[in-house]
Order: C-alpha cells, then sequence, then structure tokens
C-alpha cells in the first residue's frame, strides 16, 4: 500500500505543477501532507516536517547568503566582463547562445556547488536571452543537464557518496568513468547545438548593430528603458533578417518568463544589471571581488569550512567592503530579497515533501519493490540494472537516501553474481543528469527562480532530455567498458 501511494503521490505532484493547477510550493506542502494522512500517520505529520526542515536548513542557509553574495558581485559588476565575451561569441546568434550556456555551466560547475553553477550560469546569459526573445526554459534545461553530468565529479557529492557507502575510493569510481561522462557532456553539447537551431529557426536569423560595433555591451543596457544609461542614449535593437520559423517545444510557455511573451516586460529589470554607469559599480575593487571570489570557491572545493558559513563570511565582506554606508547595504539586501524569499521558501516546502516521504517509509517500499522486481536472471547484469534504476530512483529521492540506503542494496546483489562493488558505484553515477532537475534538489529552485521560470515548464521540457542524457552515459559506460 505504501508503495502505490508513494507512486500516486508523485504523480499527483508531477501532474498538478505541470498542469500548473498548483504553485510548487502549494503542491510541495499540501500534497505530502494529504498523503500522510492517507497512510494514517497524520499524527505524526509535525514530525516529519520538522525533521526534514531540520536537514535541509543549513542548504536554505547557504543559498540565502549565496544569492546575496552573488547578487552583490553583479551589482558591483565583477561578471560584465564574462557577460561581454559571451556576446562577441554568440554574436546575437540562438545556436551559439545555447551552445554557450551549456559550455559554461559545464565549467562553473567544476566547483561542485549546483546552486553556486546556477546563480552563475544565470546571471550572466539571462540578459542574452531576454534581448534576444529566446526561450528561458531552453537555458534552465542546458544547464541543468551540464551541470547534472559534472555534478559527478568527486567533490560533487554523489562520488563522495557512493564511496563512503561502499567503502572504495572515490578515485577509483571516477576517474574510470572520466570517458562515459565525457560522452554524457558532448551528448548535453551536441543537444544544445539542435536546440539553438530550432530557436535560430522560431526567431530567424538575428543580428545586433551594437555587436559588429565593437560594443556589445550596449545591446543589453537599457532596453526597454528609453536607453537610460545607455552610450549615446540608445539601447541596442535587434534585427530580425529571416523567418520566425513555426515554432518548438522550448516555446510552450507563454506568461511567466520562460517563453517569450512577456521578455519585454522584465527588460527594465534584468538589464539595468549591466549598465556601465550604475551606481553600483565597484570598478576599483573589481580585483579584491574577483580574489574573494576565488578564494570562496577554492574553500569549498576544499571543503575548509562549511559551505553555509563560507557564504555567510562571504556575503558580510562583500557586502561591508563595497557599500560602506548602512543605507547602502541595506538597499541591496532589499535588491536580492525576492529571490532569497522565493528560493528559500521552496526550500522549506521542499522539507515537508522529503520528510513526508522519508517518514512514512513510502520511499524505503518504493525503492525496494523497484529492486525486489529485478529478475533473478539479470543478476549478472546488476550493473546495467543499477545504471538504470539509478534514472528515477535519483529523481525521487535525495543523494543520501539513494547512496546509502539503495546502492548497498544493489551492490550486495550484484556481489552475490560476481559484479563488483566498483561497477556497481559507477553504474550509480548515471542518473545524475536527471537528478539535478528533481524537485527535491534545492538548486534547481535556485536555477528556475533566478530565471523567473515555472517549475513545472522546466520540468516538462527538460526530463525526456535528461533521461535521454543518462542513457547515453551508460551506454558510453558499456561500450568502454566501464560497467
Amino acid at each position: 500500500m505504501l508503495t502505490i501511494l508513494g507512486f500516486v503521490m508523485i504523480a499527483t505532484f508531477l501532474v498538478l505543477i505541470m498542469m500548473k493547477k498548483m504553485s510548487p510550493m502549494g503542491a510541495l506542502v499540501l500534497i505530502p501532507a494529504l498523503f500522510c494522512v492517507l497512510v494514517g500517520k497524520g499524527a505524526h505529520l509535525g514530525d516529519y516536517v520538522l525533521k526534514g526542515v531540520g536537514e535541509l536548513a543549513p542548504t536554505a542557509a547557504m543559498l540565502m547568503f549565496a544569492i546575496i553574495y552573488f547578487g552583490v558581485m553583479i551589482d558591483v559588476g565583477l561578471f560584465d566582463p564574462i557577460v561581454r565575451m559571451i556576446l562577441r561569441f554568440c554574436k546575437a546568434d540562438p545556436m551559439r547562445v545555447v551552445v554557450g550556456t551549456a559550455i559554461l555551466a559545464a565549467i562553473v560547475s567544476l566547483d561542485g556547488d549546483g546552486s553556486t553553477t546556477f546563480m552563475i550560469t544565470v546571471s550572466a546569459m539571462v540578459p542574452l536571452y531576454r534581448r534576444l526573445k529566446m526561450s528561458l526554459v531552453v537555458m534552465t534545461g542546458v544547464a541543468a543537464m551540464a551541470n547534472g553530468v559534472m555534478n559527478t565529479l568527486p567533490w560533487g557529492g554523489p562520488t563522495a557518496r557512493a564511496a563512503a557507502a561502499l567503502k572504495v575510493d572515490a578515485s577509483d569510481i571516477f576517474v574510470p568513468m572520466i570517458p562515459a561522462l565525457a560522452a554524457g557532456l558532448l551528448f548535453v553539447i551536441a543537444l544544445s547545438y539542435g536546440l539553438g537551431l530550432r530557436e535560430r529557426k522560431r526567431l530567424g536569423v538575428l543580428t545586433l548593430d551594437e555587436v559588429t560595433a565593437g560594443d556589445p555591451e550596449q545591446v543589453l543596457v537599457g532596453a526597454g528603458s528609453g536607453g537610460k544609461g545607455t552610450k549615446g542614449g540608445k539601447g541596442g535593437k535587434a534585427a530580425l533578417t529571416g523567418g520566425a520559423g513555426s515554432g518548438t517545444d522550448a516555446e510552450a510557455p507563454s506568461s511567466n518568463g520562460s517563453g517569450t511573451s512577456d521578455a519585454s516586460d522584465a527588460d527594465d529589470d534584468e538589464f539595468k544589471g549591466l549598465d556601465p554607469n550604475r551606481a553600483t559599480l565597484r570598478p576599483k575593487l573589481y580585483w579584491f571581488n574577483a580574489a574573494i571570489t576565488i578564494a570562496l570557491l577554492a574553500l569549498m572545493v576544499t571543503e575548509t569550512m562549511p559551505i553555509p558559513v563560507l557564504f555567510l563570511l562571504a556575503a558580510a565582506v562583500a557586502l561591508t567592503v563595497n557599500f560602506p554606508q548602512m543605507n547602502d547595504q541595506k538597499a541591496r539586501i532589499a535588491a536580492h530579497a525576492e529571490n532569497v524569499v522565493n528560493v528559500s521558501g521552496m526550500v522549506f516546502a521542499a522539507a515537508v515533501f522529503t520528510g513526508v516521504l522519508t517518514g512514512t517509509g513510502m520511499v524505503e517500499h518504493m525503492a525496494r519493490w523497484l529492486v525486489d522486481g529485478v529478475p533473478e536472471g539479470m543478476g549478472p547484469q546488476m550493473g546495467i540494472v543499477t545504471g538504470v534504476l539509478s534514472i528515477p530512483l535519483t529523481y525521487f529521492m535525495s543523494n543520501d537516501g539513494f547512496y546509502f540506503g539503495i546502492v548497498p542494496i544493489l551492490a550486495e546483489a550484484g556481489a552475490a553474481h560476481g559484479v563488483s562493488t566498483l561497477e556497481i558505484a559507477r553504474a550509480s553515477l548515471v542518473g545524475q543528469a536527471l537528478h539535478m532537475s528533481s524537485p527535491l534538489v534545492p538548486a534547481v529552485y535556485v536555477l528556475v527562480g533566478m530565471a523567473k521560470v515555472e517549475f513545472g515548464d522546466h520540468t516538462r521540457f527538460t526530463v525526456k532530455w535528461a533521461v535521454l542524457t543518462s542513457l547515453v552515459v551508460l551506454a558510453a559506460g558499456l561500450l568502454f567498458g566501464i560497467i
């Protein structure tokens, strides 16, 4: 019964948010609360929720101060050169923009933290997507998949968990998987190329006069605001030189910032952030801000201190040094308060979902049902079985639950048929491309929140491509004899 109710609860949640019948925050809270009552454990709902909140509170704190920190870095101009560089590469070509998104997300993912990756990627790319009227769902999907593949780095989380759960060395898991993961990343880039061509077909061939004139920054300055703050008093204008095309499934969202219809409404807020004359710029402190950002990422990778503490300290230092006046500090915090509230609220709402799913035992029954459903004859192929199961299980479960609860069971079953523990550990990494879009992953709310994309739209667009990416990683692992 718990198995059935667990699957029904997850299906109900996904259907309601993808059909936009409920907001993600409301669905994350009310649906598990209802199912907790249905399984007869309503009296324990408070305990489940508090336990879930306790487990996710450090993540919420990290995201809160991370948003403030990177928000301040955007305000003071740390990422402006990156945007200019991307503009020079992309030259207003939607195909190049999408490919550039995948490459940027993959590079930034080297820090091992999904939230940081999404904040930097969205901050750099959103203005360009909005200016060119491109689908932001394409951006969130590509960024999530690229980060999912790169999330398998030894310091990223899943590999370390697999190593700890199975008592093997992380390098023995990761290094042999590099060819398969490289194939997965190449597939994401190839997919980005295809999606970019579809966007180009939908929008036509775009050119931006300011780009060819050698001053790409103007393209993103003052758009929709009458040219305020731009050089020469005019914002950049895009000129269509080709047909609009027939559309793509990437443009399904129409009124929430993920499509194209309301992009102009958001232009004022989105593009002022790159005004070269904005009052918040701190050019004299550029190298100081770059240094503390590099130091922050280095300390995160080396795990010198807990990540929430690092971001708390970094945010305090960034605010104090860049904005010594109290009123300026308050203004910067207020400017980013909406993102902080939205993302932190979603994390705590997700705590209800995970708390009930785990506390009632539904997730354990679901996982065991799937594992027990593996035919006895598939025993010698437990590596493949593990890879396939990792795709849905890491979507419906937290990484901790999967790697510490399910992977040891799969490893034990594999050992009985001569399948090595390392093979099981490597196969367990296959599903990470999809995992990063799971409603149980706090970082995804940073991605969709900062991009102003509905979570349901992101899910509907991304899941099919993320599953395909995971299958490519699995196929490459089999081809190279890794799994």
